[in-house]
């Protein structure tokens, strides 16, 4: 691993293999958790609402989180929330194994791994930044960004699903084993410093110094909110997307698995490439390209009834979304302190996650009210608001990009 990373150093191989082996947990058990509902019932609230117990967390405890990731140790909240995590997922194993497994006990097991979730994410974004130059910050992301998008994007999901078949246990004891993998690893990781002493507050207090502090500089303020309404738009048009795929470009269940590797192919063009873009283009230019491409993207699936053009608009996006959030991580991590480093990110967190939701919501009613394409033309009309409004503010990314801390 030191050869793999020989310039972002040793600690950093072992953060990168943590997260390689959770990814692959991960995507195993976010193939083999809907199937083990399915398996229960066919009630699609049931199975959908497996999915939701997962996501509810970052949207109860995500300033929480990001608070107590300030105040303790980030590398001992890790493991120990890794160790909960595969405990949590020990009890559903023998659950399954002993055939008493019911739908109200996996909505309680994907609810404590969708709050670990919270914690343990909140606190590891902060140790690459503390654990990598500032000018090595770019590959850094790329890599972690990279191994996300090949192991839990294209290789996890088919094997969660295989193990499923062989066993239904399996998937969620592979599962386990990563967090446990993990947390051995994160726990053998020596750079990270000590939490900052800070003077006993409450948690209202702290989360509002988050907020403050994120509400305070201009261009991550903007980049916070351009996210929140730009996820809203494209989830708003993806809510039906698997209805579009079939309807609007006349494919199966086969053929939409196969367009929905688009977004993987483009995710990992990007994780290549950003690192070589993010040198030699200006970040102000790569963020207002981007926004532009979201534009380009709704637009065109509007427009065309043909698969491949779809496609191709799909890598093309995927491409910007990588390389966008690589520019906004390496922003982040050059312009928070380490001391807010967890509230700043849960805020960001936050305003994805319930920009999401909304999103989710009101493409379904745009859809059922006007059709599958009135919800694409919205998205695209939507996006150009938000990247016109977002034009100047963007003005001062490079600037920033090019900052040290």
């Amino acid at each position: 691993m030191r050869a793999l990373f020989p310039r972002l150093g040793a600690d950093f191989s072992k953060l990168w293999t943590a997260s390689a082996v959770s990814n692959i947990g991960d995507g195993i058990t976010m193939a083999a958790g809907p199937l083990l509902v399915a398996s229960i019932t066919t009630d699609p609230a049931a199975v959908a609402g497996a999915v939701f117990a997962q996501q509810l967390p970052w949207l109860l405890f995500a300033l929480i989180s990001g608070a107590w990731a300030d105040r303790l140790d980030r590398r001992r909240l890790v493991v120990t929330v890794n160790l909960i995590r595969a405990a949590a997922l020990i009890t559903l194993v023998a659950a399954v194994s002993c055939d008493l497994v019911t739908v109200p006990l996996i909505y309680a097991v994907f609810f404590v791994l969708g709050t670990g979730e919270t914690l343990a994410d909140t606190a590891s974004s902060a140790f690459v930044p503390a654990l990598v130059p500032p000018d090595r910050l770019p590959t850094a992301n790329a890599w972690l960004g990279a191994t996300f998008t090949v192991l839990h994007q294209f290789a996890a999901k088919p094997l969660g699903a295989w193990l499923f078949v062989v066993a239904a246990a399996a998937p969620f004891g592979a599962n386990a084993l990563s967090y446990a993998a993990s947390a051995a690893l994160i726990a053998g990781i020596g750079t990270l410093p000590p939490p900052e002493p800070r003077p006993h507050r409450s948690l209202r207090t702290d989360i509002a110094e988050g907020v403050r502090w994120l509400w305070g500089h201009r261009l991550l303020r903007t980049l916070a909110v351009t996210m929140a309404f730009g996820n809203m738009i494209f989830c708003a048009a993806f809510a039906i997307f698997v209805l579009y795929a079939f309807e609007r470009l006349g494919l199966g269940r086969v053929g939409y698995g196969l367009l929905l590797t688009a977004f993987a192919l483009g995710g990992l063009a990007g994780s290549v490439a950003a690192p070589a873009l993010l040198r030699t283009v200006s970040a102000t230019v790569l963020l207002r390209g981007g926004l532009a491409v979201e534009v380009a993207l709704h637009a065109t699936l509007a427009a065309t009834r043909t698969v491949w053009v779809a496609a191709a608009m799909i890598v093309v996006f995927s491409i910007h979304a990588t390389v966008w959030g690589n520019a906004v991580m390496t922003l982040r991590q050059r312009s928070v302190p380490s001391a807010v480093y967890g509230r700043v990110s849960s805020v960001y967190a936050l305003l994805d996650l319930g920009g999401a939701a909304v999103g989710s919501l009101l493409g379904g009613a745009v859809a059922q009210a006007y059709g599958l394409t009135a919800t694409f033309w919205t998205a695209a009309g939507g996006m150009g608001v938000v990247l016109v409004l977002a034009w100047r503010p963007l003005s001062s990314a490079r600037a920033a990009f090019l900052q040290r801390v």
